[in-house]
């Protein structure tokens, strides 16, 4: 029953100008001339399928899968249903995208039979109209397109062509369940140009990958020898610090160490027999060598009032270092004459002899 029921129209799309022919000369839709099953009063129907039957020429009724019973002569078998999902390839069609360019497209359409009824008598024939309502809305919406949107957008355009579809064959009784797009096929040329362009966008893809690549390898080594630098200097501060720190204060307990031998020498000088007299002349010599280079640094001279008074001069010296080493100047003060008394002491007439002979 199955074989039988096969409507003819299943190849329509291969031969569409055949079939337009057979359905303008016969009486009844040319998928149901052949195949349809004889009422012989028992019939079985097969599952996913819906028997159309009329009496005397009127719909009666639609015989469900399984034991049926009819009236012989008068209840005819007028359409066969398949409930089954129908694949209908969409021939190959031109359509023009937004930018003038001409494609190739076609695809295969889905379907299934929901009402029985709206599909035999909606319709002179269901998957044709269907086919030619999915070829007019497919230019239709790749007319809105340009070329490189129909690559990336064939899904919207599937579920576009569905919707439609859909809108127009709910009085028939159809369904589409999806619409997929085979093939594309562009013109030769303009497959040539988009092959340049692609080249291009590598190219350009590269140029740019390695423009980067040689930024961020400059600005790496900028950052590496910044570091460096900041390291290097860090390192030479600490080693200077270091070294500064080591070296300045060992130069510090040398001289410290230094000074202390030799102050202690100095005072064991002193405390020996005629060791104030000694200082006393040492004072004196440097004060008056002292005077001896006066304006030979600078030009501003001040001098004291009573220059030309040597023995004042070494007095008022010998004074300073009185003061400064007082406790001993107490012990020795009976011992040293005045330098008012006119005493002659040792180092005062060392001092008038070293005037005389520089005079």
């Amino acid at each position: 029953a199955s074989s039988r029921s096969q409507p003819c129209s299943t190849s329509f799309p291969q031969h569409s100008q055949q079939l337009k022919h057979v359905a303008r000369l016969a009486p009844a839709p040319c998928r149901w001339n052949s195949g349809l099953p004889v009422n012989i009063g028992v019939l079985f129907v097969p599952q996913q399928e819906a028997w159309v039957v009329e009496r005397m020429g009127k719909f009666h009724r639609i015989l469900e899968p399984g034991l049926n019973f009819l009236i012989p002569f008068l209840d005819r078998i007028r359409y066969v249903q398949s409930l089954k999902e129908i694949v209908i390839n969409v021939p190959e069609q031109s359509t023009v995208t937004l930018d003038n360019v001409t494609l190739q497209i076609d695809g295969v359409l889905y379907l299934r039979v929901m009402d029985p009824y709206k599909a035999s008598y909606g319709v002179e024939d269901p998957e044709y109209a269907v086919t030619q309502l999915a070829q007019t809305t497919m230019r239709s919406e790749i007319g809105k397109l340009s070329l490189d949107r129909v690559f990336r957008e064939r899904e919207s355009l599937n579920a576009s062509i569905v919707d439609a579809i859909n809108q127009a064959s709910d009085c028939w009784g159809i369904r589409c369940l999806r619409y997929e797009i085979k093939d594309i096929h562009v013109p030769p040329r303009v497959k040539e140009s988009m092959q340049m362009q692609v080249e291009a966008e590598r190219r350009k893809r590269a140029t740019v990958l390695e423009s980067e690549g040689t930024r961020e390898s400059a600005i790496n080594v900028a950052e590496g020898q910044k570091q460096a630098q900041i390291l290097a200097s860090e390192a030479e501060k600490a080693e200077q610090i270091n070294k500064a720190a080591g070296r300045e204060a060992n130069a510090m307990l040398v001289k410290a160490r230094a000074k202390a031998e030799a102050i202690q020498l100095l005072a064991a000088a002193l405390a020996q027999q005629h060791g104030n007299a000694a200082a006393s002349l040492s004072v004196a010599e440097q004060y008056v060598n002292a005077f001896s280079k006066i304006a030979k640094d600078s030009n501003t001279v001040l001098l004291p009032a009573n220059t030309g008074d040597v023995t004042n001069m070494v007095a008022q010296a010998l004074g300073i270092y009185t003061t400064l080493t007082k406790p001993q100047a107490v012990k020795t003060q009976d011992e040293m004459p005045s330098a008012h008394e006119g005493s002659h002491s040792p180092a005062t007439e060392m001092l008038k002899a070293e005037q005389g002979s520089s005079s």
